[in-house]
């Protein structure tokens, strides 16, 4: 971090210590004030524009700068210090300064769940914090979501309004209290108030009632996760008809009830960052949480006021003994929105929107300022693995390894973030949505605005996705920037590429449902060669028709008959899709022409393979078929001969005619078709890696969210000696193709025009 050779300094020098990255909001002041107070040390140390700036000088001034590299405070990020020597004062004492303004280079934590601390005085019935469902402090609770301007300080926070009381605000001045400039600082005599008491919450929930809770980053609807009427009902009223549901409970023992919770995943639930992890079922709860899916969503408490429902709950126990005993109790916790729109947020949205969803609204007096939803990860190949990269990991910065302009990254219009860069530093959005509806692309234009006045930056470049009726393109180009198209699957190359920064010539992979190639014709099973700016398009699967369009997607029967079509075997669809009428007529209309455009998507061929085993006909949410698909899975085995690779193209149509000739359905074809897709994938990809004398091997889009797929691919590619990388950073999916353009646009900045038609 930049104090290297220290030791030598000559005596009688003071040391200034200029110290960026996460260092606001987070107790580094009073850390920084005990450790010169053990050490006898004099200075100063203050907020500023560009993070922390401590000045001290005695003759220990070594050992502070090693604690302040090696223990930092919980929720500090040190991205780097720097040390300068300075003509010494001869003062004495040390004192916390006033925050100095100026254009901020700083920037504000992510939130955090409630620390063991704050719990403890949550539920002593001495402490003055006593069931306060609000309670904080530096080591724990809401940051970005409350933040409206930098520096970090109260009176840009949504806590402006709320003067604190003679006891909080004797914490709050105290370098020795935790609650030291806690700008969240708040208690029931000072603090934003509760509209429903706990108790009555906590009956609705045993009445089966449908409960709507405000949070950190916005509203969960809640109800008992083991009764079935309950789920059902909050289906209906959401009109949510089969996507699964998140669980909550109080603590890993509980999890490990619900789920296969392994050590990996425990690491997870209990990060500060308080996700929802995907683990293996139990099967211990309502069909309805997450129907025909293997693995369940759980979460932890992460509020106090999760705490105090769920103790409620449970009959008020003792709480040193029921908070790590395993429970039954688990609630569903979903986020509180309808048809695809933004999570709701506000008290008055509350209000007008989920009237007719939830039968309790319960809310608080402080304001969200930024929505923000519960962050979803899995583990995979022993690592986390984003799905959704929000609340608690936003607004962290990824970093790129070196400086370059700033640029703002549009993404994609599924699953949408955007990227800004400053400097070395990326900062992708929350979790923005589909951009499908207007109130979401609202959302969309007020994360851009927040997100560059929080940076403090001027973008200089704009990205986006080369499909020119994207809105996200269409935002970008009315930005008046200069403009950067890229290729979408290029983007999930390059976002893998960019987490690991490589530089020079890789081998890229892009398994994917949908993007608009270069040639105007959707892909999505894409083999690549990125060096920099400059990429090649070396191979992709076998084309197969895409019936309807969009409709395809949606209606994975459709996949069905395209493959019967690719096979010779129209005359099939009658007999194996009985259950969709359409489906001999379509099969007719393919007979005779004008033929379908034609897709290399790989998602679309995991629709094609559920269709013909009878696994899912039609889809009520984006990539139910191959999630069930999925979920059959127990043992892969590879099919013989399944594959074929012709002009670079890799053909599955031999395993997709076997499973149909042996009668595959069900758990047999789910296994035969996983384990023939990764070893068909991995003798493809293996052959190009040694044809280019390439070892890098770049993974990215979101048919690796699937476990079996993924897990299988990685262990394949290291035994043939080269080396994989999955997306750890961002999600795989389309969350994080922002990501991929900003660094993509980085490169282009940096580098010599790409070869026409490569962009």
């Amino acid at each position: 971090m930049g104090a290297t050779a220290a030791a030598l300094r000559p005596p009688g020098l003071r040391l200034r210590l200029r110290v960026r990255g996460s260092v606001q909001g987070v107790g580094f002041r009073p850390f920084a004030y005990g450790l010169a107070a053990r050490l006898s040390l004099a200075g100063f140390v203050r907020n500023d524009g560009e993070g922390v700036l401590i000045e001290i000088e005695g003759p220990r001034t070594e050992a502070f700068l090693a604690a302040l590299e090696t223990g930092p405070p919980p929720l500090a990020r040190i991205d780097s210090i720097e040390v300068t020597a300075i003509a010494a004062t001869g003062g004495d004492g040390f004192s916390i300064d006033a925050t100095q303004g100026g254009r901020s280079r700083t920037r504000i934590g992510a939130d955090a769940g409630v620390c063991e601390a704050c719990l403890d005085e949550l539920f002593d019935s001495a402490s003055r914090f006593f069931g306060y469902p609000l309670i904080a402090c530096t080591h724990c609770g809401p940051r970005y979501t409350l933040t409206r301007s930098l520096p970090y300080d109260r009176a840009q926070t949504s806590m402006a309004p709320f003067p604190m009381c003679e006891a909080c605000a004797r914490d709050y001045a105290d370098p020795g209290d935790r609650r030291f400039h806690a700008e969240p600082i708040a208690c029931p005599r000072c603090g934003p108030k509760l509209s429903v008491p706990i108790a009555e919450v906590a009956q609705a929930l045993r009445n089966g009632k449908i409960v709507a809770l405000k949070g950190l980053g916005g509203f969960h609807l809640l109800c008992d996760a083991r009764d079935e009427p309950a789920v059902a009902a909050l289906r209906r009223r959401k009109a949510r008809d089969a996507k699964p549901f998140a669980v909550m409970v109080a603590n890993a023992a509980s999890a490990a009830r619900l789920a296969d919770i392994g050590p990996a995943e425990r690491a997870l639930l209990t990060h500060r960052a308080r996700p929802i992890v995907l683990a293996r079922s139990r099967g211990a709860l309502a069909p309805s949480v997450a129907p025909n899916l293997r693995d369940i969503g759980v979460m932890l408490a992460y509020t106090p006021l999760h705490w105090l429902v769920l103790h409620a709950l449970a009959g008020a126990p003792d709480f040193r003994r029921w908070r790590d005993a395993p429970s039954e109790l688990a609630l569903v916790a979903t986020s509180a929105n309808l048809g695809g729109e933004p999570l709701v947020a506000s008290d008055e949205d509350a209000d007008s929107r989920l009237r007719g969803v939830a039968d309790l609204i319960v809310t608080h007096e402080r304001a969200i300022v930024v929505r923000a939803d519960d962050s979803v990860l899995r583990v995979v190949d022993g690592a986390p693995a984003f799905l959704r990269r929000a609340r608690g990991f936003v607004p962290d910065p990824i970093d790129l390894g070196a400086d370059g302009p700033c640029v703002i990254a549009a993404g994609a219009d599924l699953k949408n973030t955007v990227t800004i860069t400053r400097g070395r530093e990326a900062f992708v959005s929350q979790h923005i949505g589909d951009l499908d509806d207007r109130e979401t692309i609202r959302f969309r234009q007020e994360t851009v605005r927040r997100l560059i006045d929080l940076l403090q930056v001027e973008p200089e470049l704009a990205a986006c996705d080369l499909h020119p009726d994207f809105v996200s393109t269409r935002a970008a180009e009315a930005s008046g920037l200069p403009l950067i198209p890229v290729q979408h699957h290029v983007a999930h190359v390059a976002a893998t590429a960019a987490e690991r920064r490589w530089r020079g010539p890789i081998l890229g992979v892009a398994l994917d449902g949908y993007g608009y190639g270069a040639d105007g014709a959707p892909w999505g099973g894409e083999l690549l060669a990125l060096d920099g700016a400059r990429w090649e398009r070396l191979g992709s699967l076998a084309p197969l028709a895409l019936p309807g369009g969009d409709r395809a997607a949606r209606e994975p029967w459709r996949m069905g008959v395209a493959m019967l079509e690719r096979l010779g075997r129209l005359d099939d669809a009658k007999t194996l899709f009985t259950a969709a009428p359409e489906a001999a007529r379509l099969a007719e209309a393919l007979r005779r022409g004008p033929r379908a455009r034609r897709t290399t998507s790989l998602g679309r061929l995991f629709d094609a393979a559920a269709a013909l085993a009878g696994v899912r006909l039609v889809q009520h949410y984006e990539g139910q078929a191959a999630m069930e698909f999925e979920a059959l899975v127990e043992r892969p085995r590879v099919v013989p001969g399944g594959w074929a690779v012709a002009d670079h193209r890799l053909d599955f149509a031999p395993l997709m005619a076997a499973m149909l000739d042996g009668g595959l359905g069900g758990r047999e074809a789910a296994e035969a078709f996983h384990g023939t897709l990764v070893a068909g994938l991995a003798d493809w990809i293996g052959a190009a890696a040694r044809a280019r004398g390439l070892t890098r091997i770049a993974l990215g889009g979101g048919c690796l969210m699937n476990r079996v797929l993924a897990e299988g691919l990685v262990e394949a590619l290291r035994a043939a000696g080269v080396e994989p990388a999955l997306p750890r950073q961002v999600p795989a999916n389309d969350g994080g193709v922002s990501f991929g353009q900003a660094a993509f646009a980085l490169a282009r900045a940096g580098a010599a025009p790409a070869p026409s038609g490569e962009t």
